[in-house]
């Protein structure tokens, strides 16, 4: 996730570290907070691999800054990873934000159709955070508020996704994609 992140960002324009780390922190903050030592250890590698390229520009004030660039391999990595992302990107909401933050950058219509179609599928299987055996429970049938709530909030939270997954699909397909 966090690799993503970076590429997709980098792949607008140039940045620098700090900003680049407010961004991931935008993006993923609230559930997965970027520490220093989380995101540097990532640029080096992603920098090793020839999708990054790091320049030194003078600071303003202080210690000269870096900027990260993202190579035309980088670009490739990253509609590569779009175009065909694990099963964790699809099924976990956190993976699925950050790739869908980035999804515009794979130019191709059906391929950004094929993704979420493959989002859409998970989502129309049935499925609860609650069983009875193996069945699914429906939010009616718990007898504890908060165990309701969850499944209420989850339940508007899916219709709202396949929504949106439906309407984005008709209008990808529409588009020749």
């Amino acid at each position: 996730m966090l690799e993503l992140a970076i590429l997709g960002f980098l792949y607008d324009a140039p940045l620098h570290g700090y900003v680049l780390r407010r961004h991931i922190a935008a993006l993923t903050g609230h559930v997965r907070p970027v520490a220093e030592s989380t995101l540097y250890p990532a640029i080096k590698r992603l920098e090793k691999a020839g999708w990054l390229a790091r320049a030194t520009e003078p600071g303003a004030v202080a210690a000269p800054r870096h900027v990260l660039t993202l190579t035309e391999d980088g670009r490739q990595e990253l509609r590569r990873r779009l175009a065909d992302p694990g099963e964790r990107e699809i099924t976990d909401e956190n993976h699925w934000f950050t790739l869908l933050a980035f999804l515009r950058h794979l130019d191709d219509h059906a391929a950004q159709a094929a993704v979420l179609r493959r989002r859409l599928a998970f989502l129309e299987e049935p499925a609860s955070f609650f069983y009875d055996g193996d069945r699914p429970l429906a939010a009616e049938e718990l007898e504890d508020p908060f165990r309701r709530g969850v499944l209420t909030i989850a339940r508007a939270t899916s219709r709202a996704e396949l929504a949106w997954l439906r309407a984005t699909l008709a209008s990808l397909e529409g588009a020749g994609g």
